[in-house]
């Protein structure tokens, strides 16, 4: 086949969206070297990457409006090459409070990416739910590598060396995109940066039946993902008795599946449709959780862990239903708002199963997930089959 220049922004945005997730895991690893170093708490630690996380969804927003303003390219470019800045400031802080301010920084710059790069790719791909999948999986793969490496750097050469190393990568690919990527058009490069913030607009948007229905779709399915992202190992190793070894392994596997399975739902979506596609991958979790909750063995964890793998797809397809409920007029700025407020309500998932975990047991808390899984499924079969226009 030959290698159009669509396939390098396509390649390019999925590197950039590696080294903006990279940059955002590239903490927690090392978490007790900082501790120590600062002669601080993990309470403390763990409210800057709070911090860091609501950065990332508050700055989706902006990110499209600025993109209207000036560009896809420039934006991206700014949250590649700002991302390497601020990881290398992470790095170096000399003292706790700029350590924090640092790693604010970085969810903030690493969060004017996604949003951008999804309209760019929909701007220049028919088939976008395909160009989605092949996009996420940069963000699948910093989730299997960052962990893994980061924290053998941290081991080997310190935590400030291993957090810096980012870097390394940062900087070339934002070389690589300002050289390959050709400037984009802005939409409204004459428009006042206030102006384009219209509260009025944006509630139009967000009423629109399709589009309120694709956020609920996107708020339970991202609070499934945070959920599972953060206790899945932890509920290997405390329901199913596995080893801390068995159970980095089978979490490894989970991204695999998953960056695999990207590539696959988008290009499903594409050609049989959005809603069934989603669907699938629900009802592919609900079986997941069921299979991880009731049945013993290795054999069985793998199997339900493949499901939440493919589960944890859905927005390959979840994405393109937006794109097709907004103009082309509305894109940047719409897609932003809407993942600043499915990303920011969703962050609560990591807290939800904690807490039920802890009051209840872990059978509870990963059979909510399954449940809500369930409800929406349903919700979206039920739209379809009655045809509602939602």
């Amino acid at each position: 086949m030959k290698w159009r220049y669509r396939e390098t922004v396509l390649a390019l945005c999925t590197l950039a969206f590696f080294v903006t997730m990279v940059g955002r895991l590239a903490i927690s690893p090392v978490v007790p070297d900082i501790v120590s170093a600062f002669s601080t708490t993990n309470a403390a630690v763990g409210l800057s990457l709070t911090g860091m996380w609501f950065a990332y969804g508050i700055a989706q927003y902006p990110s499209g409006i600025l993109a209207d303003r000036y560009g896809e390219r420039r934006i991206i470019l700014i949250a590649v090459a700002g991302t390497a800045s601020a990881v290398l400031l992470v790095a170096l802080a000399p003292a706790f409070w700029l350590f924090f301010t640092a790693t604010v920084v970085l969810g903030g710059v690493a969060g004017l990416h996604y949003s951008v790069a999804t309209t760019l790719l929909a701007r220049t791909y028919d088939s976008v739910g395909t160009a989605i999948g092949v996009h996420n999986t940069g963000g699948t793969i910093a989730g299997l590598m960052a962990p893994v490496g980061i924290a053998w750097l941290g081991i080997h050469v310190g935590w400030r060396v291993a957090i810096a190393t980012v870097a390394i990568v940062g900087i070339p690919v934002a070389a690589l995109f300002a050289l390959k990527i050709r400037s984009t058009q802005p939409r409204y490069p004459e428009t006042p940066l206030r102006d384009q913030v219209d509260y009025h607009a944006a509630k139009t948007v967000l009423t629109r039946p399709a589009v309120a229905f694709t956020l609920l779709i996107s708020i339970v399915g991202e609070f499934a993902w945070q959920g599972t992202a953060s206790f899945l190992p932890t509920f290997l190793i405390e329901h199913h008795n596995a080893s801390t070894t068995l159970a980095g392994a089978i979490f490894s596997a989970y991204f695999v599946v998953q960056g695999i399975a990207q590539i696959g739902v988008g290009a499903v979506s594409d050609r049989f449709g959005r809603d069934g596609t989603i669907a699938g991958c629900f009802f592919a979790g609900v079986l997941g959780f069921a299979i991880l909750i009731w049945a013993t063995g290795l054999e069985w964890m793998l199997l339900g862990v493949a499901l939440l793998g493919i589960a944890m797809s859905f927005d390959a397809a979840s994405m393109p239903r937006f794109f097709r409920a907004f103009s082309s007029e509305e894109q940047n700025t719409s897609f932003g708002l809407v993942r600043t407020i499915y990303m920011i309500v969703a962050a609560s998932g990591s807290v939800v199963v904690g807490v039920l975990a802890d009051t209840a047991n872990w059978a509870v808390s990963f059979g909510f997930l399954g449940g809500i899984l369930a409800i929406i499924g349903l919700a979206i079969v039920v739209n379809w089959a009655f045809d509602l226009g939602y």
